[in-house]
């Protein structure tokens, strides 16, 4: 059994888990992330073959451009190991384990060259590692940029470098055979926040290369209907599984075991928000209505009540996207980042992130996929 999934028409889905979970930022720490927690899941799940969403910080990046045979050995040590990258996650650019992250997750933003330059750099990179018989992957990143701060001449320096991240991508795919294709994910209090904000905003680029990369923890905390991304004309290059909290009505202080200081979480109710959690709970949203808290939260396990997850909106959108004729995108990456600040997390990750993979293909399973 491998984490390749057949699709009813025939096209191959692949599913992966994202190794922005684990904090290594320097390529010896990311054989080690490989080899120890990687490989675990693999046996945990008894697959042949474990599919990686791999992260890779701007400096573990440029390590790898700078020496060639580093990378030819990361490819080997991926397939001795019996895992394989056709995605990565290109969101995080560096420190995305420190003490204190929150807003610095947006920098550099795609008005810095800096952003197109760590990008272009990742796809070199995603087009050596990709697997023999496997043509195209993917790169998410973020939504352009953190709302503040957003003018008409920034817009036109981040178009002008989504234009130069197209005609990059375009030309790898001329010299190498593998055309990668870049998502950008929209999440509360970004310029991109909703799909008809990505719409609206990217709906001249080139969509041969660009497209959306589609988050169901952010689509449900911004109530966001399942079938949304399906219809914003724009490609879907990736999905991230993923599940948000929910509060009932008065019962928010239960949230409060979640309001941790390294990540940003977004809180949204029918009629307001909060960009972080403890704003949320201090008078930023309203007690009387129900909460969505962008806490990426396991796929297959829920808090203890009052609390509960965004799994059954999860659901929905898997139907969307891969429940019809064709799939609607072919790349599935679970992604719960949170476990090391999450209350209560099981000492081992591993068995946690295994637990997740094996209900995501038991949901795939439902809808008609096969493993291969």
């Amino acid at each position: 059994m491998t984490v390749r999934l057949r699709h009813p028409d025939g096209s191959t889905v692949h599913l992966a888990y994202c190794t922005n979970v684990h904090a290594a930022e320097d390529l010896p720490g990311i054989h080690g992330q490989l080899s120890g927690v990687a490989a675990r899941v693999r046996r945990l799940l008894g697959v042949e073959r474990l599919g990686l969403g791999l992260w890779l910080s701007q400096h573990a990046a440029a390590d790898l451009l700078a020496r060639p045979g580093e990378l030819a050995g990361l490819r080997e040590r991926l397939t001795a190991l019996g895992l394989e990258v056709v995605t990565l996650n290109g969101f995080p650019y560096r420190g995305f384990h420190d003490e204190i992250v929150k807003y610095r997750v947006y920098t550099p933003d795609w008005a810095d060259a800096e952003r197109l330059r760590y990008t272009l750099g990742l796809a070199e990179i995603l087009a050596a590692l990709l697997p023999d018989d496997v043509t195209e992957g993917t790169i998410s990143t973020l939504p352009l940029a953190w709302r503040s701060g957003w003018t008409k001449e920034k817009a036109a320096v981040v178009m002008s470098h989504l234009d130069a991240a197209a005609q990059g991508l375009r030309a790898l795919a001329g010299r190498t055979g593998k055309v990668i294709r870049l998502g950008f994910e929209p999440e509360p209090g970004c310029i991109v926040e909703t799909t008809p904000q990505a719409t609206a905003l990217l709906s001249d680029v080139d969509h041969d290369h660009l497209g959306l990369c589609l988050d169901a923890c952010h689509m449900a905390v911004g109530f966001e209907e399942p079938g949304a991304g399906a219809r914003t004309g724009l490609p879907i290059v990736k999905l991230q599984a993923s599940c948000a909290l929910v509060a009932p009505p008065g019962a928010q202080r239960a949230l409060a075991a979640f309001d941790e200081a390294r990540f940003l979480h977004q809180a949204r109710s029918a009629t307001g928000y909060a960009d972080d959690l403890g704003e949320a709970l201090a008078g930023g949203l309203p007690a009387d209505e129900s909460w969505r808290v962008h806490f990426h939260v396991p796929l297959h396990d829920a808090p203890p009540p009052p609390l509960s997850t965004s799994a059954p909106y999860l659901r929905d959108l898997l139907n969307v996207l891969l429940g019809g004729e064709r799939p609607l995108t072919r790349h599935v990456e679970v992604e719960t980042y949170t476990w090391n600040v999450l209350p209560g997390a099981p000492a081992d990750v591993a068995e946690g992130i295994a637990a997740e993979l094996d209900w995501m293909r038991g949901q795939l399973a439902a809808l008609g996929l096969k493993e291969t």
